[in-house]
């Protein structure tokens, strides 16, 4: 009988999606981005990862020993440690963030990912290392830095018609070139991603840009390569050129902590995405350019970039340091006078405040670390009875690059050489003994290819001697 039949099917339809969703849900979460090393110190590191599902996340390491013919003729195995366990939850995008250790200083560990008990099938060696316990005890050692920002991620569901913004799949090999130089530490220096109109109205919007993002296979292979700390500018705070009025600016800072494993996040009485952060002997100081800001446009000569209890903290944490190598790193570029855009330039009074506290101070080892700009320069600023200013501004990543830029192509203030109009990524290598330490600047192309070099003596950046008698 038909209705009979019709009942049959729908029971059956039933049946199947029953069973399905018991399919569904005995399916073992897995791993989707990560794992990514962020910040290290000499007796615990921080590792972030990201699952598709709920369950249960620990980390399992071991130190590298050093092979010798007594431990191989006795075939002895290293002794493993088992983090605590982070449970993956829907409410935190199944983000786990974990505070390793005990372990020692400048040793090297391998770890591996467990989720419900089963290691993840990752296809490089995992590890990580402790910073070293140098001081008072040898020179610093060699090191490598790499810098970038800006990295548009295409998502045609969401983005503005036309010609893609982002790299084309081609250029995302950029990721691969970056992590084929085996970076020490990479630093993100804002618009590591962009939120669409259709993210920044809501903060599940803003949720899907970070999953959709962080969950690009092209991208893990540099994730899980040293250790990685980052700051934010407009697009990854919120909407083109945003400010302190931006409303979701809270949930905006909950997603950044969420997605980063910096060493810290603002303070207690002041929150923001700020940090400092000392790797070997350099020292950075990471601002928060959005949380505090008044907007380029305002016209009122007390307006702030950064705010002013976020200055008072830097300028505070300038004085306590005690590494020879001071990197400001900070989005919008702080020295340049010729953009029509945005810039600590536009902040005139603050940015005056800022530079005549670095002078009156004679503050020695200091580079200013920028992104933004969507092009590369490097700015040397020469300061009466002083060290020369430098500032690397590097950019962009995968983000298309700026176009005209006529005044910028002039500027005065440019080494020669370093102009950089194509996607590109830098580094820096910190090198030599303490008597003759060395910072080597290079950009470089998609595909590796270096750009440029420039290389700056330690010595370079120290206030005169006469400077120095008050």
């Amino acid at each position: 009988m038909p209705w009979l039949r019709n009942l049959f099917f729908r029971q059956s339809l039933l049946a199947a999606a029953f069973s399905m969703m018991l399919m569904t849900s005995s399916l073992a979460a897995e791993l989707t981005a990560g794992p990514m090393v962020g910040a290290t110190a000499m007796r615990q590191v921080k590792i972030w990862l990201q699952a598709n599902g709920p369950g249960k996340a620990q980390i399992e390491y071991w130190e590298v020993a050093p092979a010798n013919t007594a431990t191989m003729a006795m075939n002895i195995s290293p002794k493993r440690a088992m983090s605590h366990t982070v449970a993956l939850e829907a409410d935190t995008d199944f983000v786990a963030q974990f505070n390793v250790g005990l372990i020692e200083p400048g040793r090297t560990y391998e770890y591996r990912v467990l989720i419900d008990n089963k290691e993840q099938k990752i296809p490089q060696p995992l590890r990580f290392k402790s910073q070293s316990f140098w001081q008072w005890h040898t020179d610093a050692p060699d090191w490598k830095m790499l810098l970038g920002s800006c990295s548009f991620t295409n998502d045609p569901t969401y983005d503005r018609p036309g010609r893609p913004y982002g790299g084309a799949p081609s250029e995302r090999r950029i990721y691969d070139s970056m992590a084929a130089q085996k970076p020490d530490l990479t630093v993100w220096n804002g618009d590591y991603l962009y939120y669409r109109e259709a993210d920044e109205d809501s903060e599940l919007g803003m949720r899907y840009r970070w999953r959709y993002d962080r969950g690009q296979a092209d991208h893990q292979s540099l994730l899980r390569t040293g250790s990685h700390v980052a700051l934010w500018d407009d697009h990854d705070y919120g909407p083109n050129d945003s400010n302190s009025s931006f409303r979701l600016k809270g949930e905006a800072l909950a997603l950044f902590k969420r997605y980063w494993a910096n060493p810290s996040f603002g303070l207690p009485e002041l929150p923001g995405a700020f940090t400092t952060y000392r790797f070997n002997d350099a020292e950075l100081f990471m601002l928060d350019d959005r949380y505090y800001r008044d907007s380029d446009k305002l016209q009122a000569a007390d307006k702030s970039k950064i705010g002013a209890a976020q200055l008072r903290w830097l300028k505070n944490a300038l004085l306590m340091s005690v590494s020879p190598i001071k990197l400001i790193v900070t989005g919008g570029q702080v020295t340049d006078d010729t953009s029509a855009y945005e810039g600590w330039h536009n902040f005139p009074e603050e940015r005056a405040d800022f530079l005549k506290f670095l002078a009156d101070h004679k503050l020695n080892g200091v580079i200013l670390l920028t992104g933004d700009r969507h092009f590369t320069q490097v700015l040397k600023t020469e300061r009466q009875g002083l060290y020369p200013l430098y500032e690397l501004t590097c950019s962009p990543t995968l983000s298309g690059p700026a176009s005209g830029l006529v005044a910028e192509g002039l500027n005065k203030k440019m080494v020669p050489g370093t102009f950089v109009r194509t996607r590109n990524f830098c580094s820096l290598d910190f090198s030599g003994p303490k008597n003759d330490r060395r910072i080597t600047l290079r950009s470089f192309a998609v595909n590796g290819d270096k750009n440029w070099e420039r290389e700056i003596r330690l010595t370079e950046l120290q206030v005169p001697s006469a400077a120095k008698v008050q």
